[in-house]
């Protein structure tokens, strides 16, 4: 996902907006029986089952135009189905259900962060369903993907998304921008040293638990001409292959010089594909041996992180808000009379 610096709000206006959130983020849900053309439902996604855990069927009020990238059309879902869809996508099911909740918290900040910041979806509506922001499979895709293990995988994350339902984390009124990545190397990364500026509640922390992970290390190699034309540098003698590195304070790469040109660790993973830019490189013959702990960017919440706590008894918002240091857990639903007075306030 693309992270990007957050502006700054009054404290009036903060609270304002997450009152207002709901009218902000979604538009109303349109029931099969009220189909427009300028409400295309995909009649795949509305067979599925919208009761909750115990049978009651619940109507979600708001949707999410998501642009479906391999049919090239936009699905209007309801939220909380689009924010189950994103948790299946994004993680495990056999995790435990404390961090699929944590995983379902994020989902549900990030489209509201993305729709209240204005952004647009070149191809029409308001969010994609992939990396670019996050990955969202329906519900029918997911039974192609799943086979006899969907049923139980699709219950267990609803459950975990309905215990949240409205939740999402904000930092002094506003709401995040919740980063999250597979495993850490033993610590998360601070913002501003992956990306540009610093984020109060994206500061590094020990993640011990994601040793565990089956992602935790990992090597690649290259030849030298290769990491030469994938850098776009000249690596004339095994001199100037690697030279001058430095280590941020979660030991990942902070630069390291490479064919005589200095690279941030992110660049170099980026460029090389890696899957952390905690890496350690020698020199073999005329290959470069890159060894790496961690898989991802390393800023905000680790998934496995997530799971190993859980693991320990750790409940959700006890994950989320040690990863997240200093966000909250509010309830964008919580007052639908002022939602409905700020409705009208602003027709």
């Amino acid at each position: 996902m693309n992270w990007k610096k957050l502006s700054l709000i009054s404290v009036l206006s903060l609270v304002a907006m997450i009152v207002v959130i709901p009218s902000l983020v979604v538009i109303p849900y349109i029931s099969s029986s009220e189909t427009t053309e300028n409400y295309q439902t995909n009649d795949k996604d509305a067979e599925v089952d919208v009761s909750g855990s115990d049978g009651r069927v619940e109507e979600d009020p708001y949707v999410v135009s998501v642009f479906r990238s391999q049919q090239r059309k936009v699905d209007d879902v309801p939220l909380e189905k689009y924010v189950a869809g994103v948790v299946a996508s994004e993680m495990p099911a056999d995790f435990e259900p404390e961090a699929l909740k944590a995983q379902a918290l994020a989902a549900r900040t990030y489209v509201v962060k993305h729709v209240l910041n204005g952004e647009k979806v070149p191809e029409g509506g308001q969010i994609t369903d992939t990396v670019q922001h996050q990955v969202y499979k329906s519900e029918e895709e997911l039974k192609k993907q799943w086979g006899e293990d969907f049923d139980w995988k699709m219950q267990k994350i609803k459950e975990a998304v309905e215990a949240t339902q409205g939740e999402i984390l904000t930092y002094e009124g506003n709401p995040i921008e919740p980063a999250f990545f597979s495993t850490s190397n033993g610590y998360t990364e601070n913002a501003e040293d992956y990306w540009t500026n610093p984020i109060p509640y994206l500061k590094s922390v020990p993640s011990p638990w994601d040793e565990a992970s089956p992602k935790f290390e990992s090597q690649a190699i290259f030849t030298l001409e290769e990491a030469a034309s994938k850098l776009g540098v000249s690596i004339t003698s095994k001199g100037n292959a690697i030279t001058n590195l430095t280590r941020t304070e979660s030991d990942r790469v902070k630069t390291v010089t490479i064919g005589g040109k200095e690279f941030t660790g992110r660049e170099v993973r980026e460029a090389l594909d890696l899957r952390s830019s905690d890496f350690t490189v020698e020199l073999k013959g005329d290959h470069l041996v890159f060894q790496t702990e961690g898989y991802g960017h390393g800023v905000g919440m680790s998934q496995y992180g997530a799971n190993g706590m859980a693991k320990e008894g750790k409940t959700y918002k006890e994950i989320v808000t040690y990863y997240y240091k200093g966000a909250e857990v509010t309830n964008i639903g919580s007052d639908p009379e002022r939602v409905t007075a700020l409705k009208r306030e602003e027709v």
